[in-house]
């Protein structure tokens, strides 16, 4: 029963996790769709805050490539720096602290580098691993989406901010949907987007 459970990737508040990956200055000019995908990352999370979902964030090689962008609000989190790829190894003991887990969200940049490296190293450890491709993004295009297809091939779960929010909340009556949530969905959902999904 617990495979076949797996297999429909659902996510709870209780077991999961987000993680917030490398949205920092210097790649601000460099990365397709810059700030959609901080954008969409900052809505991620602001919901996992409300939901009290635990939330780990990296940067990479903050020496050359800057602090974390302000527009993601995450001033109040504590940043692992890394050099590796994945972020799993800076973020070992986090994850050691958490028994409960079995979800991890995915955010950040880039997404055939730090994005892949991370959900594999996450897939080996026997989580899910969940990719909001609104909040995943690249240099180049061609390898955005070989990554994105790379990972899917490996039993990631492709997915969006908005459909992750929605599997979170599971009902429209949750006190918490009523009263904060949908100021991150719905009308910001509408803008464009596609190009991000493709």
């Amino acid at each position: 029963m617990g495979a076949a459970k797996a297999s429909l990737g659902r996510i709870f508040p209780e077991s999961s996790i987000l993680f917030l990956c490398d949205m920092q200055e210097k790649l601000r000019d460099r990365i397709l769709y810059f700030p959609q995908i901080v954008s969409m990352a900052a809505r991620m999370l602001k919901v996992a805050q409300i939901l009290e979902i635990p939330v780990l964030l990296t940067e990479h090689y903050p020496q050359g490539l800057g602090p974390t962008v302000p527009e993601l609000g995450a001033q109040g989190l504590r940043t692992m720096s890394k050099t590796s790829f994945s972020m799993v190894p800076p973020l070992q003991q986090e994850l050691d602290k958490l028994p409960q887990l079995q979800s991890v969200l995915l955010c950040g940049i880039e997404t055939q580098g730090c994005i892949l490296h991370t959900a594999l190293d996450l897939l080996d450890r026997g989580l899910q691993v969940h990719v909001a491709v609104d909040a995943c993004s690249s240099q180049s295009e061609m390898n955005r989406l070989v990554a994105l297809a790379r990972m899917q091939q490996s039993g990631v779960f492709l997915s969006t901010s908005e459909v992750l929010i929605l599997q979170l909340v599971k009902d429209a009556a949750h006190p918490k949907f009523k009263e904060e949530i949908p100021e991150t969905t719905g009308a910001t959902s509408k803008r464009k987007s596609t190009s991000l999904c493709s």
